[in-house]
């Protein structure tokens, strides 16, 4: 994420993000989100800190939090992909979201990064798990050209031959 665009956080608040990532990374939520509730209110709104309380929101399975999280992230960041894959992340596991509302919220993505694998990768899923095929056979292949040109076909192709998404089309990633 280039977070440039924002001023840079006090130097206690890029301790708090920190520990709260480190606590993630031990699985213990509580003493994550414990940091989390100690920053700056200046703090609050600045990516880097929307992206940690993403991933607390995220591990804790509360999908409504994560999606207006990643909504936040979208509206005053909207260069960076992944507040839109959070955002449909969470739209499909939040009660009322689903696959469509997945594809709904990162469809839009796909113009604004072209370069990035990500947003036709996780498309071929979504439509895959639609039933969609040829529309996932697109996306997959779109994932498939961009990645070729930063030279990580392989390891994407190892990527979706283990995603349970993809399950349906397995053999055709195979032979690519």
């Amino acid at each position: 994420m280039n977070a440039t665009a924002f001023p840079p956080l006090e130097a206690r608040d890029v301790h708090l993000v920190r520990a709260a990532e480190g606590w993630l990374e031990l699985n213990l939520p509580a003493e994550a989100e414990a940091e989390l509730a100690q920053l700056s209110p200046a703090a609050q709104a600045h990516p880097l800190v929307l992206q940690a309380l993403w991933q607390l929101h995220a591990h804790q399975h509360r999908w409504a939090l994560a999606h207006t999280v990643a909504e936040q992230l979208v509206q005053t960041f909207p260069g960076d992909v992944n507040g839109w894959v959070h955002r449909a992340y969470a739209a499909r596991r939040m009660e009322g979201g689903g696959l469509q509302a997945a594809w709904d919220a990162l469809r839009p993505a796909v113009e604004q990064f072209p370069g990035e694998t990500i947003v036709p990768y996780n498309l071929a899923c979504y439509a895959c798990q639609l039933g969609k095929l040829d529309a996932a056979r697109h996306w997959l292949g779109r994932a498939f050209e961009i990645a070729g040109k930063h030279k990580a076909r392989e390891s994407l192709k190892q990527m979706a031959l283990a995603d349970p998404d993809l399950a349906p089309l397995r053999e055709e990633i195979q032979a690519r």
